[in-house]
């Protein structure tokens, strides 16, 4: 592909050498270039991708993008183009050199807080039922048809995801749901992607170490619903349960399908049973209703059947194919996933690492157990640090015993960490609900002992 071509896709550049020069491949890490390629110089927060032009250009770059000027050597004939921003002109380049793959395929975004991949899951185990070839891009692991691979962030990097997208559309998937963080939304990962709709399960407090306020974490995830350049004609699903749902449901000029056990929403759950079996709700759209029995277990849950009964009611699936769908799906991995090794006492690891994930997950154990509620629980260092004394709060007021530990403290001392989680707690509970240990290891092993019969363990963060 001719420089040129990709040019054509962003605007207000400055471009000094020549345009007529095939392009062989994008890149934006340094290391990964070869003879021909266009580097992408990407500013990022730990590292700056302009102060590796010298190294792109060594390895035989073709085209250098960046964001400001600089003294780039042209001796080799390199085309230096300026940008405004060089993330947003990878995401629409990226989209051009592979095809536009998003429009081959019909691709759902999954954002909010809590529940997105769950809600995926769901989703892709719908369509999995009616018989359509699928594709999943999340947290845990990306699906192209049965092919499963591992991965390092929620949403991949835009080049990275228009390359994936091209080998589903390769590969015959002809639906893929994908869950958006709000991170993407920001840094342009997703831009140049069309979707077919766009669903919103919640928003809480979360990653206010990047987006410095509520509002600005808020206005990341309405990026989704606003304008054309996600796709002109894509449908919005959201949770007017939630108070930020309501507000972006007003906001949004994009077609809207409400979900919720809120009786004005377009697709509702009724007769709501919770237990240890799993959960059983009425599926109601319009005049219909089907009953629903699904293994997932907690009340959160049936929020996510319903923004995934949503999606597919809005593309078309019926009832009973969505039924199916939500049936089928036995647990997902990491989320309120039962760990069953012959002991006498419950056993749950779930991803939860918000203050509202803790108070849903241990309001879902009270809901499947009698016993007492153990929690293995700790923060993530170098994130958003005015959540933790919340989710200490949450974690020791609503268990019978809380066990703080480290988990993934990054930079950090986890001694730091458990203090600040402690600072929402001093002096308001007794000392026998709480201790801390900060080998994660040796805290699980602690609150595996301390269970008796028809107790429940429950782990959280990253298991």
């Amino acid at each position: 592909m001719f420089l040129s071509e990709l040019l054509n896709t962003i605007d207000e550049t400055k471009i000094t050498g020549s345009v007529d020069r095939e392009i062989t491949r994008l890149a934006y890490d340094s290391r990964l270039v070869e003879e021909g390629d266009a580097f992408f110089c990407i500013k990022g927060l730990v590292t700056d991708g302009h102060e590796y032009v010298i190294e792109a250009v060594s390895r035989g770059a073709g085209a250098i993008f960046v964001e400001r000027d600089m003294e780039i050597p042209l001796s080799e004939g390199v085309t230096v183009v300026r940008a405004p921003d060089t993330r947003f002109a990878l995401a629409k380049c990226a989209a051009k050199y592979y095809g536009y793959p998003s429009e081959r395929l019909k691709l759902i975004g999954v954002t909010g807080t809590n529940g997105k991949t769950t809600t995926c899951y769901l989703v892709e185990n719908i369509f999995k039922q009616a018989g359509r070839v699928t594709g999943l891009i999340g947290t845990i692991e990306n699906h192209i048809g049965e092919i499963v691979e591992a991965v390092t962030r929620t949403t991949p990097e835009s080049l990275d995801l228009q390359r994936l997208l091209k080998r589903m559309v390769d590969e015959g998937v002809e639906v893929a749901v994908m869950e958006v963080s709000s991170h993407a939304l920001d840094l342009h990962r997703v831009s140049g992607c069309r979707f077919e709709s766009v669903a919103f399960t919640n928003l809480t407090q979360d990653h206010l170490d990047f987006h410095i306020s509520i509002e600005e974490y808020f206005g990341a995830k309405r990026r989704l619903f606003e304008g054309e350049d996600f796709g002109a004609d894509r449908k919005a699903i959201i949770n007017i349960d939630d108070s930020f749902g309501r507000r972006l449901i007003e906001e949004t000029s994009l077609p809207s399908w409400s979900f919720g056990i809120d009786a004005r929403a377009d697709v509702r759950a009724g007769d709501v049973v919770v237990s240890s079996g799993g959960n059983r709700f009425t599926l109601a759209r319009q005049e219909k209703s089907i009953e629903i029995a699904t293994h997932l277990k907690g009340r959160f849950n049936i929020y996510n059947c319903l923004a995934a009964a949503a999606v597919a009611f809005e593309m078309g699936l019926d009832g009973d194919m969505i039924a199916r769908g939500l049936e089928t799906l036995v647990f997902v991995p990491g989320r309120f996933e039962e760990i069953e090794c012959g002991q006498t006492f419950t056993a749950i690891v779930d991803y939860a690492h918000t203050p509202d994930g803790i108070r849903n997950l241990l309001e879902a154990c009270r809901e499947v157990s009698d016993g007492r509620v153990i929690i293995v629980v700790g923060c993530g260092g170098d994130r958003d640090r005015s959540k933790r004394p919340l989710m200490g709060r949450v974690a020791i007021e609503m268990s019978d015993l809380c066990i703080l530990t480290s988990d993934n403290p990054r930079g950090e001392a986890p001694a730091s960490i458990i203090d600040m989680m402690l600072d929402g707690v001093r002096g308001e509970f007794p000392g026998w609900r709480y201790s801390v240990e900060m080998d994660r290891r040796v805290a699980i092993r602690k609150a595996v002992m301390e269970a008796n019969e028809g107790d429940l363990v429950v782990v959280a963060g990253k298991g």
